[in-house]
């Protein structure tokens, strides 16, 4: 199976951009010599234990698989081996966020995210639809729980309120990046929420080197 063959897989692509050694049969054109920086990306342990076999950086999917988030970010960590890539172990997570300057907003703007997730449960997947009041129509009392189950980590509200719950989610987690997606129908609201986020002071410092990564 391709998955087995996965982790040899990635030490040949580094192997394709480190500088090109005499013998080497296949070279990557103008890759060799590069050293691109790599990532593995995971929603699973499994990801997490061969990040820190290979001593690379991590980011987790916890925007859409959860389940694993802290058992993962344990392996990680207490698995990692230090590299050429980084010298300690370095985390980012996938974060679904919806901000708007209410939370009553905020809600109504994330039953677009609710509605997709409910189309993947049903496995009939769906462009993102238009926010509605409300969602009670839409699924029934067991697709609710397992919709709000795969989204619990997902930061819903007005600017106080999502500047609570990010810090509460950096300080549980200790991430160093934070990947933010926000499904949001409106191209107008959506740019809004990142603009809210951008503008937030928080109490808390990512690690070195901190950034955070907005995607649209």
């Amino acid at each position: 199976m391709a998955g087995d063959r996965f982790p040899q897989d990635v030490q040949e692509l580094q192997a394709f951009f480190a500088e090109a050694t005499p013998n080497q049969l296949v070279r990557a054109v103008p890759g060799a010599g590069l050293e691109v920086p790599m990532w593995i990306l995971g929603s699973s342990t499994f990801g997490a234990r061969l990040a820190a076999a290979l001593g690379l950086p991590f980011a987790f999917a916890s925007h859409f698989a959860p389940d694993q988030l802290d058992a993962a970010l344990e392996l990680y960590r207490a698995g990692f081996q230090p590299s050429g890539a980084v010298d300690r172990p370095h985390v980012m997570l996938g974060v679904s966020l919806v901000a708007a300057e209410t939370d009553r907003e905020a809600a109504r703007l994330a039953t677009s995210l609710q509605q997709q997730f409910l189309a993947l449960q049903r496995g009939r997947p769906v462009q993102l639809q238009p926010p509605v009041e409300s969602m009670d129509a839409l699924w029934s009392p067991l697709e609710r729980l397992q919709v709000e189950h795969v989204l619990r980590e997902a930061i819903v509200g007005g600017p106080e309120t999502v500047r609570e719950r990010l810090e509460a989610f950096i300080a549980r987690t200790g991430a160093d990046e934070l990947m933010i997606t926000s499904h949001i129908h409106d191209h107008a609201a959506r740019v809004h929420s990142y603009e809210i986020v951008a503008g937030l002071r928080l109490r808390h410092s990512f690690g070195a080197p901190a950034r955070s990564l907005a995607r649209g």
